[in-house]
């Protein structure tokens, strides 16, 4: 299964995370299939860069979000514009 996760990098204590589409069977900070975007909890504001696009051809394909992850695209609008789409047709 695919899943859309948050992917660790940083230092001790200041952390930013890359969003990918990753086996779900594959370890956090491991392979991945594509860079979805950026995550910065640091910055103040909060520092987020999605690729719209690329996150909802994963989401069409039938990759799963993490709890995490969709909140982000929740936020960015993604899933609305998803639901959007599943609703017009």
């Amino acid at each position: 299964m695919i899943k859309l996760r948050l992917q660790r990098f940083g230092t001790k204590k200041k952390p930013f995370y890359r969003i990918v589409a990753a086996d779900s069977r594959k370890p956090r900070d491991g392979k991945y299939l594509e860079i979805v975007g950026v995550y910065d909890p640091t910055k103040e504001p909060t520092y987020v860069n999605i690729d719209n696009e690329k996150a909802l051809v994963w989401l069409r394909k039938g990759a799963q979000p993490t709890d995490t992850v969709k909140n982000l695209f929740t936020k960015a609008g993604i899933i609305r514009q998803l639901v959007a789409e599943k609703n017009s047709k």
